[in-house]
């Protein structure tokens, strides 16, 4: 048995849809678990519906945007204009219209019921088209296989109970069909309501399944040849590694590497099961895989780059020095506003720290800061770990840009740097 994750760039038109339907229907023989995610950048355009309406703006023409564009890739790959999709695809649209105008609505819980929607039309389209070339397969609400609290936007996976959920779908789907179409990113609580597990989150449901089944391998399917060493959006010159360590993976997707969800690594290195990454562009090469623990030294450094950071910096309005309970503090004021700490240092008399930007929440937190601290920032900073560097890495990357901040040890270096 095999997982298959493919993520909204790999169905982001009709076209893509149709690759996909020749990947799948060249691993037919043995039982095969498709997770899917949203289209193209539906998350996002949901998200800005969201918000368009909690602030009183128009939202038809956001919402006509993404029905259109979802509908123009259901004409494409279905000409029959009677088939059943259309109406499958209305019906999630007039859930959508429902469910983002409820603004009185706790917004974590609007959230999920509302931005959940647009992984049911990726995988309901893709059942449907996959039927249609004559692949069969069949479509599973996911709620009822991956149990989770109800904690919105962040749901924590009832490990016990997802396992028995998953196992008794799946051997049902199974003894009629080779093929399971699902949902990634989405959970169920126990009263039915869709909770997501997170941004990104559709590689960790992937490995959900994939523990869960106790499978052969997990291929997660990108628009790039494989593990990079870096993010060809900022350099041009990555490399792919052919193969990493369960570790290794884990740190690189802790210090932001955006390839592998960090929740995604643990539940297959727990279960020894190799994660394989690939390019739905030219699924006949090779790719990555991470594997068991080696003592091979790395292949190559490896770049990660944190764009929008802010880096700040609080100090004692008197004569004291940060201690336990000023850090305790700290880090509260940071969570009560979600701003992710990227990188930490502290002297006697301050505390520094290199974040995410969150600008939603970001006036918020210096404010309550400024209560009992003096607080200084720089915003629009870039974050660069460099895993297994060398002076020349450090030097290639910070050019003759001023460095802020400066951390390193025995394999990682980070850079806090102006742009």
């Amino acid at each position: 048995m095999q997982v298959f994750k493919f993520g909204g760039a790999s169905v982001n038109s009709a076209k893509a849809v149709q690759n996909v339907a020749k990947i799948v229907a060249q691993h037919l023989d043995k039982p095969l678990v498709v997770v899917v995610s949203a289209m193209g950048k539906t998350t996002n355009a949901l998200e800005d519906l969201l918000t368009a309406n909690r602030e009183k703006r128009d939202t038809m023409l956001i919402y006509n945007q993404i029905r259109e564009y979802h509908l123009q890739i259901v004409d494409e790959l279905f000409p029959d204009k009677s088939h059943r999709i259309y109406s499958e695809v209305e019906g999630v649209f007039f859930a959508i219209m429902n469910t983002y105008k409820l603004s009185d609505e706790d917004y974590d819980y609007q959230y999920d019921q509302m931005v959940g929607l647009g992984e049911m039309l990726s995988s309901k389209i893709l059942s449907y088209y996959l039927q249609q070339v004559e692949i069969s397969n069949q479509w599973v609400d996911v709620k009822t296989c991956i149990a989770t609290d109800s904690t919105f936007r962040e749901g924590k996976v009832n490990w016990t109970q997802s396992e028995i959920q998953i196992r008794d779908v799946a051997k049902n789907v199974f003894s009629t069909s080779n093929c399971l179409v699902t949902q990634g990113f989405i959970g169920g609580d126990d009263k039915g309501r869709m909770v997501t597990l997170g941004r990104e989150g559709s590689d960790y449901s992937a490995a959900i399944f994939a523990y869960c089944l106790n499978v052969e391998n997990l291929t997660i399917w990108k628009d790039v040849p494989g593990f990079l060493n870096a993010d060809p959006r900022y350099f041009k010159d990555a490399k792919k590694l052919n193969q990493i360590t369960y570790s290794e993976a884990i740190e690189l997707a802790y210090y932001g590497a955006t390839i592998i969800h960090p929740k995604s690594i643990k539940p297959l290195q727990n279960r020894r099961i190799p994660l394989i990454v690939k390019s739905f562009n030219n699924p006949e090469a090779e790719g990555s895989i991470i594997l068991n623990e080696t003592f091979e030294k790395p292949e190559m450094a490896c770049y990660i780059c944190k764009p929008n950071q802010v880096l700040i910096s609080i100090y004692p309005k008197d004569f004291s020095f940060i201690a336990e309970q000023n850090m305790s503090y700290i880090f509260f004021v940071f969570a009560e506003n979600n701003m992710k700490i990227n990188l930490i240092q502290n002297s006697a008399v301050s505390f520094t720290v290199c974040a995410d930007e969150n600008k939603q929440h970001f006036g918020d937190l210096i404010a309550a800061l400024s209560n009992n601290f003096k607080v200084r920032y720089n915003n629009g900073l870039e974050l660069i770990t460099i895993r297994h560097y060398g002076e020349k890495d450090i030097k290639a990357v910070v050019g003759d840009r001023t460095i802020l901040l400066e951390q390193r040890n025995r394999t990682t270096a980070q850079l806090v740097l102006q742009k």
